[in-house]
């Protein structure tokens, strides 16, 4: 039913396949690859349609000093910054309450109520443009980091209450009643029974909210414009000007942006491996 490991597969298949996984990791690199040796480029090599060979110059410096001496890239940054880590807080915290309460509690509507989260993550987004647009500017939030930080937590606690509800579902239910047994309040069950126990799950959706909201684009387009307000992957665009592209100062603006959610996958690497694996075996 399953593959067989490669570790016992005859020899041929071992040295074909560690033959193949170097070209197919480059292969799948490539982008990233491409937008690397595009920021250490020149701007003159793009207006010579130099782009695939050897760079005339390395530029690399130059670039990553415009990029951040000569725009509004840090601003941009910690606009990133002011909405990403409170969108993170607030939907992990609402989906570790509603996962500890459709997770635990048994009522007659539970699973009526876990079905509307469930179904807000099969809902395209992009027809929700206009009319999420349209009461943005009705409440005075249009182009605030406000509106999309809010916006941003009520779209991503739907899955975080999805993970947490599964995850709390799995927890030794015994530990609960014991502690009921004892006489411990509700909230001071959830808050020192469950809640530590939910701790790589917690570092799990962090990570991947995290990297969820700071990649966004499209929303970053819609609901905000001006460097006032706009992230990172929004701001980026703002190195093109009416008849031309700046794609060396793009490139360099693109490596600075990407390595936020990097950093933070390396930092919570054994969390979010632990988070994910939790429960996988008895």
């Amino acid at each position: 039913m399953f593959p067989t490991p490669i570790e016992k597969q005859p020899r041929g298949a071992q040295i074909a396949y560690q033959s193949l996984l170097p070209f197919a990791l480059i292969l799948w690199l490539l982008p990233l690859i491409a937008v690397a040796i595009f920021s250490i480029r020149p701007d003159a090599d793009f207006a010579n349609a130099n782009y695939w060979g050897w760079p005339s110059s390395f530029e690399g410096v130059t670039n990553y000093g415009k990029v951040f001496l000569e725009s509004d890239m840090p601003r941009y940054l910690w606009n990133s910054v002011l909405i990403t880590v409170p969108t993170v807080i607030g939907a992990v915290a609402l989906s570790c309450m509603t996962g500890f309460a459709l997770g635990i509690y048994k009522f007659r509507a539970n699973l009526w109520i876990f079905f509307l989260f469930v179904a807000g993550n099969f809902v395209p987004f992009q027809i929700l443009m206009v009319p999420v647009r349209d009461l943005t500017l009705d409440l005075g939030l249009y182009n605030t980091k406000t509106g999309l930080v809010l916006f941003h937590i009520a779209f991503q606690t739907g899955f975080c209450t999805l993970f947490m509800r599964n995850f709390i579902r799995a927890l030794p239910f015994e530990l609960i009643e014991a502690a009921r047994v004892e006489g411990v309040s509700e909230w001071r069950i959830f808050w020192f029974v469950v809640l530590p126990l939910m701790k790589p799950a917690i570092a799990a959706l962090a990570v991947l909210i995290f990297t969820f909201i700071w990649n966004d684009y499209f929303w970053a387009v819609v609901l905000t414009q001006g460097a006032e307000s706009q992230p990172v992957t929004a701001g980026i665009t703002s190195f093109n000007a009416q008849y031309r592209a700046a794609y060396h100062l793009m490139s360099a603006g693109s490596i600075v942006a990407a390595l936020p959610p990097v950093a933070m996958f390396f930092l919570m690497q054994r969390h979010f491996i632990a988070g994910l694996t939790l429960g996988a075996v008895k």
